[in-house]
């Protein structure tokens, strides 16, 4: 069984549990890690493989635990590309998500850092997200080239509300992009993942065998990191928002006004940099589901009573 999916099977960890893991998993060096020294880490569990994170006196096991889940696909065991790994999504996205709510005297300014935006959320829900189901190559550079296309146009709509109607209403104009955002970043993941809801993922038993494909794990999959993508980016597009309207009304703002922009980065990453392991942790990485709750041919395929899927990330 490959070290992860049997890693996230055997560990029945709680939320405060798997967020405490994320907090190791987001560690900014698994960026930079080597490959040899990844698949030295690697051939160590699966020499091991009774070896769990919890084998404290062993630094080198909990080391290749670390790296392994971080580095490496559960669902085909490929490295994931350094810019895409789960380490690299705050230092990518936060200021994204920053220039992305500026706002813009014209369309043409705006393009640019939402089309940025939805790209790279695109790729890292494509590559991060299930990879049992079958696919070919150019087939998810047209899912990917149609989310892209689809949350640009829906990121910029309401910056274009914003610039032929002149809103006056203070909430809203704060608001609305904030909305936007949450409803955007779910609706990519939606459409990026669009595939593995209709060819269906693997659904396996405790043991890591697959017992068939199911659509039925393939969306409540894809629905649930929606949900906690939505969360990600609505929660850090708000917070920061919530600051700059009290801070407008201080005399430190009346004094600098430029000072604003700089407390809006800087509150966005800090944010991010607490809501990133939250999201990832809300449900697990590989999840449980009732046998009874899929398709008849895997019922009939199994006499397990609960099976598990990989969600992705």
């Amino acid at each position: 069984m490959e070290p992860n999916v049997r890693f996230w099977i055997t560990e029945r960890q709680s939320f405060i549990q798997r967020l405490l893991q994320w907090t190791e998993l987001l560690d900014p060096t698994n960026l930079v890690i080597s490959i040899g020294k990844i698949e030295k880490l690697r051939q160590l569990l699966l020499t091991n493989e009774d070896a769990t994170v919890h084998d404290l006196e062993d630094h080198r096991i909990r080391e290749a635990w670390k790296r392994s889940l971080s580095t490496v696909h559960p669902d085909n065991s490929k490295l994931i590309p350094v810019p895409f790994r789960p380490a690299a999504l705050l230092p990518f996205t936060a200021p994204m998500v920053f220039l992305s709510l500026v706002p813009g005297k014209s369309l043409k300014s705006m393009i640019l850092p939402q089309l940025s935006l939805c790209t790279y959320s695109s790729a890292f829900n494509l590559i991060n997200g299930n990879a049992s189901y079958n696919r070919r190559p150019y087939e998810s550079v047209l899912v990917g080239a149609g989310a892209i296309a689809s949350t640009t146009f829906f990121a910029l709509f309401p910056h274009l509300l914003l610039i032929k109607y002149a809103l006056k209403n203070t909430l809203l104009r704060e608001t609305l992009p904030v909305v936007i955002l949450a409803q955007v970043s779910a609706l990519n993941v939606l459409a990026s993942r669009s595939l593995e809801t209709m060819r269906g993922i693997e659904v396996m038993d405790k043991e890591g065998n697959v017992i068939g494909y199911s659509r039925k794990a393939g969306a409540k999959a894809v629905q649930d990191t929606a949900t906690s993508r939505a969360m990600l980016f609505g929660t850090s597009a708000l917070i920061p928002e919530v600051f700059a309207h009290f801070f407008k009304r201080t005399q430190l703002f009346v004094r600098y006004p430029h000072s604003l922009w700089t407390l809006k980065l800087s509150c966005t990453i800090l944010v991010m940099g607490v809501m990133v392991p939250v999201s990832f942790s809300v449900f697990p990485n590989i999840e449980r589901i009732q046998c009874s709750k899929l398709e008849e041919e895997i019922q009939s395929a199994t006499e397990e009573t609960e099976l598990f899927y990989n969600r992705g990330v």
